[in-house]
């Protein structure tokens, strides 16, 4: 004889495991009660019938109660209510909302699949507000997408950083709203770690959301028409989307005694029993255990409530079944970007006290010759000791999806991380790259768990600065008018071999480029030149993305911008005319990862002519923030950026805006922020002062370059330089000036050096940096020192007799920062 099995609760849960079990078992009573209209709907696709993505409320509906009862002879009743489980006789109460009917039905199996509802929480005027939804059913998309519709307003408020309050931010701007998000947190889209948020952060305020972070609503005002928040702003808006997570529907699981877990959960057996052996709960109300760590947790997504629904009709029908917990896999479209995570993040692998290393990087999404290629930015999180793979992210424009799922796949494989790279993947140059990101992360992995390599996070590199550490920068000159890191110092990795004299050997030491690789390299030739070294992870491109501000100037907007820029990507590559009959070069950069655009972009400015202008289309987003410092850098002009089409578009004219006809308006007099010093003299107290100052002048915000010539050599030279082969009268002069900083004589009281070593005596008494303090805390302030080599080749100094962190140049170097400077000294 068959059993009674009643199923409490529809949608992915309660909908699998009733389909599941008539198909292993045409005896049993099947009755599946739902509180609400709809049994079999796409919970998940609801933002984006909103939205407008989909456009007919039936594509949302997956199964009715007629075609189940239909299909699978499975009792459903809709608008019904389980109100009392009581588990001594085995009977549920339940209430049909239309009718008011109510009655008792015994079962012999219990399956719980409530679900979870939005939180609410207790805030003043909230209750009394008109305007505030929440997004969890098909009545609630009826009632936001009948607002919007009939309403019209120009201004929503999402509140909550989720996933929800995500997907609901762009459909509301795909609707024309403005749209601002609030939320408490540091960051968006807790699962991810804030570094690989803070692009997607970015890429909605290209698209015109306003984005609050550590930021509260305090009060609900005007009946929801005005908000004011814990900083003391107030938002005027017309409608407010409840975004801030959910919490599970646990009120028939503790009214009839069965335990609960964290948060208010249901706690299941890894058969998904609760603590009645006859009552099964699955899907967003019950406690999981994480799949690498084993500790309690609540997953409210889509593919745990399906696998469990199936897995409970199993071990009902006396298949054995274990469910061992889940990973999270999760992802999300905004807008143009992708954003992927898989396993446990960095914050919560700190929280456990667990041993971790993370690497970075940032792969193309298929080969960068076929069309179409983007970076996806990539974190991967293992085990040093054993190799084992806790958890990964990825944010991209194509191609993150796959790659998590790969990753999700070898977590739940058990594989080591370093088998990533024995992953045969397949490749064609539309799709990937013959070695995979997957690989890749696979690679960059195995060189540490190897030790070839020491990283250097992104939130270690300031302070490695401050304590004393040398920060070189590999990459070419060129790539750093997009920005570097304070206080590093610029040695191109093809220089470098011929460049070690430069390098103090007692110095630790950080290499950094833009994604990471070519710090690999030079990690690799420092070290087994005796160095003590450390790669940059992720180089450049991962420590800007927590450095960075704003994208765009304050006063554009995507949507003031769009009209600027042509949309018609195939005319990439071909000349066009600009609006003033002048001809307008396009540059295509797209496919091309960083820094290939923005060195794309200075090899063809170089060519125009004052007041031409460039649009450039790149498919890497960062390209956004790169050429708005190049820009600055260079004294071009960015006039327009927007981000539509999965593409940056950038429009820059040659110089500052002074175009033919234009009249140019009156503009006040510049007010130069800049600090140059000549340093002509070689004593002790003069350069000691020279470094005071020059670093008090950093301090306060200035840009100063230090030119030294003649004697001020003798303070850059290395006391322990290798040997440099001279002539002559070079070898003599040489030998009669003080080599380095602890040979410098004082200009007074000098006493055959007695002097001078007693002025460093005070200074260490008195707890006062030490020259060679002060010229390395120069250096990691920004300070930029050039030698004259003029002067150097006048007295036989050599570039590889001077310490790290030098420029070179001639006196235009000089009057070149002279120039932008307020303040000039003579030393």
């Amino acid at each position: 004889m068959g059993k009674t099995i009643i199923i409490i609760g529809g949608v992915a849960g309660g909908a699998t495991a009733a389909a599941r079990l008539r198909r292993l078992n045409e005896q049993d009573e099947i009755i599946l009660f739902e509180r609400g209209e709809h049994v079999s709907f796409a919970n998940c696709g609801l933002p984006y019938y909103i939205g407008e993505a989909i456009d007919s409320r039936d594509k949302l509906f997956l199964q009715t109660p007629k075609g189940i009862k239909e299909r699978f002879n499975i009792d459903v009743r809709v608008l019904t209510e389980v109100t009392e489980i009581v588990r001594q006789h085995k009977l549920v109460h339940y209430h049909d909302v239309r009718t008011g009917e109510t009655g008792d039905i015994p079962y012999d199996i219990l399956i719980l699949s409530p679900g979870a509802r939005p939180i609410m929480p207790d805030i003043p005027g909230l209750l009394e507000a008109k305007n505030v939804f929440t997004l969890r059913n098909i009545p609630d998309t009826d009632r936001i997408k009948s607002f919007v519709d009939s309403i019209r307003p120009k201004h929503a408020t999402v509140i909550g950083g989720g996933f929800i309050g995500l997907e609901m931010a762009e459909n509301f701007r795909e609707r024309g709203l403005e749209v601002t998000i609030i939320d408490r947190g540091a960051q968006l889209l807790n699962p991810l770690d804030p570094e690989m948020a803070k692009p997607v952060e970015e890429h909605l305020r290209m698209h015109g959301v306003e984005v609050r972070l550590n930021e509260g609503v305090e009060a609900f005002e005007q009946q929801g028409g005005m908000l004011r928040l814990s900083s003391g702003d107030v938002i005027r808006t017309e409608m407010i989307i409840m975004a801030i997570g959910v919490t599970p529907e646990n009120e028939l699981a503790r009214h009839s005694g069965l335990e609960l877990g964290i948060r208010g959960t249901v706690k299941v057996s890894s058969t998904l029993q609760t603590s009645d052996p006859d009552i099964y709960a699955i899907g967003d109300a019950i406690e999981v255990k994480d799949r690498n760590h084993g500790f309690p947790t609540m997953v409210s997504l889509a593919w745990g409530a399906n696998r469990q629904g199936r897995l409970a009709a199993d071990h009902i029908n006396g298949h054995a079944i274990s469910y061992d917990g889940a990973l999270g896999t999760a992802i999300i479209k905004t807008f143009n970007l992708t954003s992927a995570v898989t396993g446990n993040n960095e914050k919560t692998l700190t929280a456990l006290g667990v041993p971790y290393e993370a690497i970075h990087i940032h792969p193309n999404s298929h080969a960068g010759y076929y069309p179409g290629a983007s970076p996806i930015a990539m974190k991967l999180l293992f085990n040093p000791d054993n190799g084992d793979i806790y958890g990964a992210q990825a944010v991209g424009a194509d191609g993150a999806d796959k790659r998590i799922d790969v990753i999700a796949t070898a977590i739940r494989g058990k594989l080591k991380v370093n088998e990533l790279a024995d992953i045969e993947l397949a490749y064609a140059p539309p799709y990937s790259s013959a070695k995979d990101p997957v690989n890749m992360a696979g690679y960059a992995a195995s060189n540490v768990m190897d030790g070839l390599v020491s990283n250097l996070q992104w939130h270690e590199v300031n302070a490695f600065s401050a304590k004393g550490g040398l920060i070189i920068d590999v990459r070419d000159e060129v790539e750093r008018l997009a920005g570097s890191i304070p206080g590093s110092v610029n040695i191109p990795l093809s220089e470098l071999r011929n460049r070690l004299a430069e390098i103090p050997a007692d110095q630790e030491i950080a290499v950094s480029c833009q994604v990471g690789l070519r710090g690999y390299i030079a990690a690799r030739m420092l070290s087994q030149h005796g160095y003590r070294v450390k790669n940059v992870d992720g180089g450049y491109k991962t420590y800007t993305v927590m450095a960075m501000k704003d994208i765009l100037p304050p006063e554009e907007s995507s949507a003031d911008t769009a009209a600027h820029l042509p949309t018609s990507p195939d005319s990439l590559g071909d000349r066009a005319q600009s609006g003033s009959g002048e001809q307008l070069l396009l540059l295509d950069a797209c496919g091309l990862q960083c820094p290939g655009p923005i060195l794309k972009v200075y090899e063809t400015v170089k060519s125009m002519q004052e007041g031409q202008q460039l649009e450039i289309a790149a498919t890497d987003f960062g390209f956004a923030a790169d050429i708005k410092q190049w820009c600055l850098k260079t004294q071009n002009t960015l006039e327009s950026v927007d981000v539509s089409g999965g593409k940056v578009k950038a429009l820059v004219r040659k110089g500052l805006n002074r175009v033919t006809g234009e009249a140019l308006p009156a503009v006040p007099p510049e007010v130069k922020e800049g600090t140059t010093m000549i340093v002509f003299s070689g004593d002790l107290d003069k350069t000691i002062a020279s470094f005071i100052i020059a670093s008090g002048a950093a301090a306060m915000g200035k840009q100063v370059t230090m030119f030294f010539t003649f004697w001020g050599l003798n303070v850059l030279r290395q006391r322990n330089a290798s040997p440099v082969k001279k002539k002559g009268l070079d070898k003599m002069f040489g030998m009669m000036m003080p080599q380095g900083t602890t040979k410098l004589p004082l200009s007074r009281m000098n006493m055959g050096g007695l002097g001078a070593r007693l002025i460093r005596h005070a200074m260490k008494r008195k707890n006062v940096d030490s020259l060679e303090q002060l010229m390395q805390g120069a250096l990691n302030a920004g300070v930029k020192i050039i030698a004259c080599t003029m002067s150097m080749d006048i007295m036989g100094i050599k570039q590889e007799e001077l310490m790290a962190g030098v420029d070179f140049g001639g006196v235009a170097s000089y009057l070149g920062a002279a120039e932008d400077s307020g303040v000039n000294l003579f030393i």
